[in-house]
């Protein structure tokens, strides 16, 4: 009998640490001895992969430091890492059922996301835009009229898509590609006559095309979106050490050149450039750090 109850006791002790250890990530992380980053495999120089298991850029290196800072905190002397593949689709399911612990890609932080999952604070804002063929004759949104549009499934672009179609009182046809990688190639192949997408994606697309002078980008911004790392809800400790660690690399000029090496020099696999300054956007994103959704910049 006390056997049972002994057994029952730890059971329920089990249960109860690992209901604690959904919402307590540090904890998670400390006995576990690793975090789980989810990452992007087509998010321009915000975060891609090189193919063999090896994922690069701006935000996943960003995010390698914050795992390095949090070890620290931790007083772990070994964290490791592990990279888990998202898209536009299943990294807000992942993050929230406990696979990946920290999104470092090219998620838009907005109040419809605010619902499922919780943000650190904005290290990137972005601009949505249109690519197209160099030689296609688009220049505007205007010039959309009656043409193949693609964007990418599960995106903020796909109502920003459709709400300008409205206000522009345009007819165009729709497709949608599963990742980055697929929209773009459906406008390289001349299945769509435009991209729209967040410019460093865009831009990050281009230049890592076979002809990079091929295609360019167009039109004004048709939205402005704060991108950021998402992690699970209703962890504020987790979200604490995630920022502190965001604000330092913001302080000691990590961030920066990060920016700078991935957006304005020649990265892999093409040792091609991206070149997009940091704009004063985000600059205002790293001088006053905040978690504020897209909403707050439509205002």
């Amino acid at each position: 009998m006390k056997k049972h109850l002994l057994a029952a006791a730890i059971t329920v002790l089990a249960a109860g640490s690992a209901i604690a250890q959904a919402n307590d990530t540090l904890a998670k992380i400390k006995s576990s001895g690793a975090i789980t980053l989810g990452v992007r495999e087509s998010s321009g120089a915000l975060a891609y992969t090189l193919g063999d298991g090896k994922y690069v850029g701006f935000h996943t290196e960003m995010a390698e430091r914050v795992a390095r800072d949090l070890q620290k905190k931790l007083g772990l002397s070994k964290l490791e890492i592990k990279y888990q593949p998202v898209t536009s689709q299943n990294r807000i399911p992942l993050v929230v059922n406990g696979t990946v612990d920290l999104e470092c890609g090219s998620t838009t932080n907005n109040l419809a996301r605010q619902k499922d999952v919780a943000f650190a604070n904005t290290t990137y804002v972005e601009e949505v835009r249109i690519a197209v063929k160099a030689n296609s004759g688009i220049n505007d949104i205007k010039d959309l009229n009656g043409k193949t549009i693609v964007t990418t499934t599960g995106t903020t672009s796909v109502q920003t898509l459709r709400k300008n179609k409205r206000a522009e009182g345009m007819n165009f046809r729709e497709v949608m590609g599963k990742d980055h990688a697929d929209s773009f190639l459906m406008l390289e192949t001349g299945r769509a006559d435009a991209f729209i997408m967040d410019g460093s994606i865009l831009a990050g697309n281009i230049s890592k095309s076979k002809s990079p002078n091929d295609f360019k980008i167009v039109g004004e911004a048709l939205s402005v979106e704060p991108i950021a790392c998402m992690l699970r809800k209703d962890d504020p400790a987790f979200k604490k050490a995630v920022d502190e660690s965001i604000v330092a690399q913001i302080k000691d000029g990590t961030l920066a050149k990060s920016y700078d090496k991935w957006f304005m020099q020649p990265i892999p696999p093409n040792n091609t450039k991206v070149g997009l300054p940091l704009s004063p956007a985000t600059k205002q994103a790293w001088e006053h750090p905040n978690d504020k959704p897209m909403e707050d910049y439509q205002k």
